[in-house]
């Protein structure tokens, strides 16, 4: 079955890297359609992966094969973004996938080095981790419109709020917040931090990208969802960062 959210490029181009795009916990694949067309803008290909809502006892290998499934033999060596709390599938998904780059999108890292969980990292750390405001009411954002346009897309003009608006659903990976993490991933990884995030942490985000993945995050002048407010910029850097420029 056709993926409806790929792309294979603009006629007459050649394709260039392959993406898989991995959803968030607040957000279905419909939100990665600005960035699936300014990558196929580029010349790119770029692949969504849906993520079962209804199965909370999947560990993260599990989803890794379930969207081995899905993508099936349609990429090659791809490029991996996760959004968010999908980042605790990131590694387990990149491997199935024998992905050349990860990427970190505004995206809870595992504790390589210590073990925890993350739900564990929530109870020692929460406030250092996500916005306090977030910890009281984010669990309304997938019920309530205005207090999802609050912190997920601030940043947005009022047609795309509209529409981003129209993507929210709930994905409650249980069984992974509980999960304790394994090594860190032996892949390339780029971490892509929103300035102007409202659930995660700026702060903590940066710290995690150095101390958990060795790099230095890449600083994106957004809210949580780079993807829906700025799709080209994002688009842009994805294309460096991954080297298909």
């Amino acid at each position: 079955m056709a993926n409806p959210l790929a792309s294979t490029g603009m006629p007459g181009q050649a394709v260039g890297m392959d993406y898989v795009l991995l959803h968030g916990t607040t957000q279905s694949t419909a939100g990665w359609e600005r960035l699936v067309a300014a990558l196929a803008s580029r010349g790119h290909q770029a692949l969504v992966v849906d993520l079962p809502v209804d199965r909370p006892d999947l560990l993260a290998a599990d989803y890794a094969r379930i969207a081995a499934d899905q993508v099936g033999g349609a990429v090659a060596r791809p490029v991996v973004v996760a959004h968010s709390g999908a980042g605790l599938l990131l590694p387990a998904v990149a491997d199935g996938l024998d992905a050349a780059h990860l990427v970190w999108l505004a995206a809870a890292v595992p504790d390589f080095g210590g073990g925890a969980s993350f739900l564990e990292q929530i109870e020692r750390a929460g406030s250092e981790l996500v916005h306090e405001e977030w910890r009281r009411f984010g669990r309304e954002s997938t019920e309530d419109p205005v207090v999802a346009a609050y912190f997920g897309f601030h940043d947005c003009d009022l047609e795309t709020l509209r529409w981003a608006l129209t993507t929210i659903r709930l994905f409650y990976p249980a069984a992974v917040y509980a999960e304790r993490p394994s090594a860190p991933p032996a892949r390339p990884s780029t971490y892509v931090l929103p300035r102007q995030d409202r659930t995660l942490r700026p702060a903590w985000m940066g710290t995690a990208a150095r101390e958990r993945l060795g790099v230095e995050p890449i600083e994106i002048d957004a809210g949580h969802f780079p993807h829906v407010s700025q799709p080209d910029a994002l688009a842009d850097i994805l294309e460096r960062e991954s080297g298909g420029a």
